[in-house]
């Protein structure tokens, strides 16, 4: 007969190497599979970027966004009634990036060898990395191995974003709370190279800072008249306004040369260089590209691990917008 404490040690190996096999994510994952999953995607993210530019900075975004949420399952692809993808933090995600997955998954899928056997969250995953390529950033290799979820919910958005106006503690526990370090957040800040934001997003810093100061004092002033320019009062919501307004069509460091101006567009923007924690990584970041190019493949790497699904979990969905 078996003794309780050995019974208890092999269901403590069990659950110790489920856990880990949950997490394993690898570079050819659909090696025997689907072995040209990578042109595949490649190919029809291209066609779509050379429509328009917004695909680039709209598939970066609903990937964070996907993963900040109930990890990266592609549950904002989602379509139910009540989803992620009606929640107020998501209704701004630009239509291009959703469409830049559907395309995607129809390239994969015309292969018929790769039909069904690829998730579309590991077309996501994919597809991020060729739009951050494609308009300047570096290339690098994407862990592979994600499922599908099922669920998709408004209330599991609530609180899980950052917002616009987050000091640098908010910044913190926010990205800690799904592994990421205060370096990893700052680089991920730094997509913010080809962002861009409605008005309302930030119209507080220029117009109704506070009772002594209509304009947020860490804000370069031009850069608050030309905003105010952009941004009259009463402006069209549909408004769009460039994160980087120095070079907002490419993938570069611009971003944080940009923070050393007081040209952040956010106050979460800002808050990076006027705070002396993480000022130096600021700095260090806007005179070397190339620093921040292997901090940014690092923590996006490590943002493609939050929450994965992996082995039999999840499912590979048929349609990225409903679950099979």
């Amino acid at each position: 007969m078996e003794t309780p404490n050995f019974v208890f040690f092999s269901l403590l190996l069990l659950l110790t190497s489920t856990t880990i096999s949950s997490a394993q994510l690898t570079r050819g994952f659909y090696h025997n599979v689907c072995p040209n999953v990578e042109q595949l995607v490649r190919s029809a993210v291209a066609q779509k970027f050379q429509q328009t530019f917004v695909t680039a900075p709209a598939t970066l975004r609903l990937y964070f966004h996907d993963c900040f949420v109930r990890g990266c399952d592609a549950s904002i692809l989602l379509a139910n009634s009540n989803s992620e993808k009606d929640h107020p933090d998501d209704i701004s995600l630009a239509g291009d990036g959703f469409d830049t997955v559907i395309k995607a998954k129809a390239a994969v899928d015309s292969d018929p060898k790769c039909r069904n056997k690829v998730s579309c969250a590991d077309i996501l995953a994919l597809a991020t990395r060729d739009v951050v390529n494609l308009a300047g950033g570096p290339f690098y290799d994407v862990e592979l191995g994600r499922r599908d979820g099922r669920i998709s919910t408004i209330a599991s958005v609530q609180r899980h974003l950052p917002h616009p106006d987050f000091n640098l503690d908010q910044l913190n526990s926010m990205f800690n709370f799904n592994g990421l370090s205060q370096t990893d957040m700052i680089a991920l800040s730094g997509a913010h190279t080809i962002g861009f934001s409605h008005c309302s997003r930030f119209s507080n810093r220029i117009y109704n800072f506070s009772p002594r100061n209509r304009i947020d004092p860490t804000l370069n002033l031009q850069y608050a008249f030309q905003l105010r320019q952009m941004c009259p009062l009463r402006v069209d919501p549909r408004i769009a306004i460039n994160m980087d307004p120095v070079t907002p069509d490419k993938f570069d460091n611009q971003y944080f040369k940009n923070l050393q101006q007081g040209r952040g567009l956010f106050t979460s923007d800002q808050v990076l260089f006027t705070d002396s924690r993480s000022k130096a990584t600021v700095n260090s970041f806007a005179s070397d590209e190339t620093t921040f190019q292997k901090a940014f493949i690092d923590a996006i790497t490590k943002l493609g691990r939050v929450g994965v699904k992996t082995g039999n979990q999840g499912e590979i969905r048929f349609d990225c917008t409903r679950p099979n």
